[in-house]
């Protein structure tokens, strides 16, 4: 009996062999660049903000022309609205200044409006003030010569107002791969049409479908595949001229319909099959004519948990990003696991709060077929191999937003 792989060994093993596919960069624009990854560095050549500027609406002055004790008076010598730069300021005056616009050479502080009376059109002013009180400084976010973003991050909306802050327009990107996907199975059948005795609806390509665009990726659907060797041989040999990855699902069990790993075998090589997993104990990992292949088991929620836990690591590192996998909460568990397993679990849980506290709560079917407990729960607790537990242990909770997005 070949021995099963354990969870951690397998992901090394995975993510080790991910690399970037050839000729993998690309120019894009700010406006194209969202959830794209960085293939540079990006170094800002300017301040930002590029000059000493007000932080609120007020009135510029200098220090040393405030009275030691009580009210002083100071004559308005000119206006500095944003986007306009001020003279010198007078000794003794004060400058009417709007938020953003540039500090007047001599000033060195802003007195902000609700502070200030006006009377003859002079501006009084008692409150304290302290030097640099509601100025902000040149490079006081960003200094001329600093790195902002590194090379493998994924941009966000932020990144872009921050790219553009710094004035950059256009920016080199990994160029998004491109993955054949494909479902095994005759009894699998396309939604919306009637189900014969003995189907069932392919949900699996959905699934695997919705994950790589949220990834960013593009999509090849090779299709449902018949349950036989010949077919299996020609649909990978066409994914692996044709993608970048292939991922399948279903087929790589051990029964006598189950071709994808036996064509695996025959077409090129299987470096990984049988994790200590559950779900998804039957998953295959090899290649085809130097393609990266994946094969993810058949039931739905098996599909679903070695695709987030497995699969998107990998893709994520074709992708050239540098964080590849999920961030884990500690938190309580609602419920008991008083028998040890020698398989990671991946349970499927809702997150809630008692006595004002978070708490991980089992659905009540976990079973690898059950797709509902994953469209209705909100993350997957991980239940050590070889371990039990009593309700409020901690376990690590990995949210669906950590592997899904």
């Amino acid at each position: 009996m070949q021995k099963l792989i354990p969870f951690d060994e397998a992901l090394q093993l995975i993510t080790d062999q991910a690399s970037l596919p050839s000729s993998n960069t690309v120019a894009l624009s700010l406006e194209q660049a969202l959830g794209a990854v960085l293939a540079q560095d990006i170094v800002s050549g300017h301040n930002v903000p590029p000059a000493d500027n007000s932080a609120m609406d007020g009135y510029a002055i200098r220090l040393k022309d405030l009275a030691s004790e009580g009210e002083t008076t100071f004559p308005v010598s000119q206006r500095i609205p944003a986007g306009i730069t001020g003279n010198r300021l007078d000794p003794g005056t004060a400058a009417r200044i709007f938020t953003g616009a540039p500090i007047p050479p001599g000033a060195d502080a802003v007195v902000m409006q609700e502070k200030v009376t006006l009377s003859n059109g002079k501006a009084l002013i008692s409150a304290p003030v302290g030097k640099g009180q509601n100025i902000r400084r040149a490079g006081e976010d960003i200094d001329s010569g600093q790195t902002v973003l590194q090379a493998g991050r994924k941009i966000t909306a932020a990144d872009l107002g921050l790219l553009a802050s710094i004035g950059i327009a256009s920016l080199q990107t990994y160029q998004k791969i491109t993955v054949a996907i494909m479902s095994t199975g005759d009894e699998l059948v396309a939604p919306g049409v009637p189900l014969k005795a003995g189907q069932i609806y392919n949900s699996n390509r959905f699934t695997m479908a919705g994950l790589l665009s949220q990834m960013d990726c593009k999509v090849i659907d090779m299709g449902i595949i018949p349950d036989t060797a010949q077919a299996t041989d020609r649909a990978l040999e066409k994914a692996a001229q044709t993608a970048d990855l292939i991922i399948s699902s279903g087929g790589v069990s051990v029964g006598e319909e189950d071709h994808v790993k036996n064509s695996l075998e025959r077409l090129g090589q299987l470096e990984l099959w049988k994790l200590a997993i559950k779900p998804g104990k039957p998953l295959a990992f090899g290649e085809i004519d130097n393609t990266p292949f994946i094969g993810l088991p058949g039931n739905p929620v098996s599909t679903f948990a070695t695709f987030c836990l497995l699969a998107r690591p990998f893709i994520l590192k074709m992708q050239g990003n540098t964080k590849l996998f999920p961030q884990k909460i500690p938190l309580p568990l609602g419920f008991d696991r008083p028998k040890a397993g020698f398989r990671r679990e991946f349970i499927r849980v809702k997150l809630k709060t008692e006595n004002g506290s978070p708490i991980l709560q089992t659905l009540p079917h976990q079973g690898s077929g059950v797709l509902s407990s994953v469209s209705y729960s909100d993350g997957l607790a991980i239940i050590m191999e070889n371990r039990t537990y009593q309700a409020g242990d901690l376990a690590d909770f990995i949210p669906y937003s950590e592997i899904t997005g």
